[in-house]
C-alpha cells in the first residue's frame, strides 16, 4: 500500500455496551465495542467488536465472513457477516451525504506514536517476536515495513486490524518473528498521512549490562561480613550450651 497525498475523508461509529457485573461487595465494568467505519476515495471499510480493548471478531469485506480473533470463539458464538455488510452500506451513504454537507472538507490528521519492543525476554538464538505498536492515530490509514538491516523482510510478518480508542482514534499491532542476533539491527517503518516522513523506530539486541567492580566488591564484602556474623553468633550459643552443660553436670544430683 503507497500512502499517497489524496485527502481522506471518513465516517465512523462507535457504540458502547458497559455491563456491570456485581460480586459479593466488588464492582466490576466491563466495555463492548461495536466499531465501523468507511473511508474514501479509495473505498475501504472495517466492522469489529472489541472487549476490553481486545479484538472478539472482525468482518472480512472483501471474503464478506465473520474472522474470529481467536478460533475458540466461534465455537459458542456466531455473527452474521451481511449484517456488517449492511451497515458498511449505510455508513457509505452517509459519508457522501456529510462529503456535500461540508464542502469536502477532509478529515483531520493525527500523526501516530511508535514503540518497538520484543514479545518476551530476549536471548540470542532464542526464537522471539518483535512488536511494532502503533497508536493514537487517525484517519486508519498507515502503511508499515519491517526492516533487517535496512532491507525489507515480509516473511512470517502479521497484523491486527484497526483497534479503536475511545477517543476516536486507533491503534494497531505488527509482529516480526525473528531469531535474535548480536549482529542484527530491526526498524518499523511506518508511514502515514499526519507524518512529514516516514517514522523508523529502531530495535537491536542490548546485552545486561554487567556490575561495575566496585559494587561487585561491595556486595562481596556484605556477604562476607553476614557469613562472619552468622559463624560468630553460632559459636557464641555453641559456647553458652557447653557452658550450661557443664555447670548441670559439676552439680550433680539433688
Amino acid at each position: 500500500m503507497t500512502i499517497s497525498g489524496v485527502p481522506v475523508l471518513g465516517f465512523f461509529i462507535m457504540a458502547f455496551l458497559m455491563g456491570p457485573q456485581e460480586s459479593w461487595a466488588v464492582k466490576e465494568e466491563h466495555v463492548i465495542i461495536q466499531a465501523e467505519f468507511y473511508l474514501t476515495p479509495d473505498p475501504s471499510g472495517e466492522f469489529m467488536f472489541d472487549f476490553d480493548g481486545d479484538e472478539i471478531f472482525h468482518v472480512d469485506m472483501e471474503k464478506k465472513e465473520t474472522v474470529w480473533r481467536l478460533e475458540e470463539f466461534g465455537r459458542f458464538a456466531s455473527f452474521e457477516a451481511q449484517g456488517a455488510l449492511a451497515n458498511i452500506a449505510v455508513d457509505k451513504a452517509n459519508l457522501d451525504t456529510m462529503i456535500k454537507r461540508s464542502n469536502h472538507t477532509p478529515n483531520t490528521n493525527v500523526p501516530p506514536e511508535v514503540t518497538v519492543l520484543s514479545n518476551t525476554p530476549v536471548e540470542l538464538g532464542e526464537p522471539n517476536i518483535l512488536i511494532c505498536f502503533i497508536d493514537k492515530f487517525s484517519p486508519p490509514v498507515i502503511n508499515v515495513t519491517w526492516l533487517r538491516n535496512g532491507n525489507p523482510v515480509t516473511t512470517g510478518v502479521s497484523e491486527t486490524i484497526f483497534l479503536p480508542r475511545e477517543d476516536h482514534l486507533f491503534r494497531k499491532f505488527h509482529y516480526l518473528p525473528f531469531l535474535p542476533s548480536a549482529e542484527d539491527v530491526y526498524d518499523c517503518k511506518v508511514e502515514h498521512w499526519g507524518l512529514d516522513e516516514p517514522l523508523l523506530k529502531h530495535w537491536e539486541f542490548e546485552p545486561p549490562t554487567p556490575l561495575p567492580e566496585t559494587t561487585e566488591n561491595v556486595v562481596c564484602a556484605l556477604g562476607l561480613i553476614v557469613g562472619l556474623v552468622g559463624i560468630i553468633t553460632g559459636t557464641i550459643f555453641i559456647i553458652k550450651g557447653m557452658r550450661k552443660v557443664n555447670a548441670g553436670e559439676r552439680r550433680g544430683p539433688l
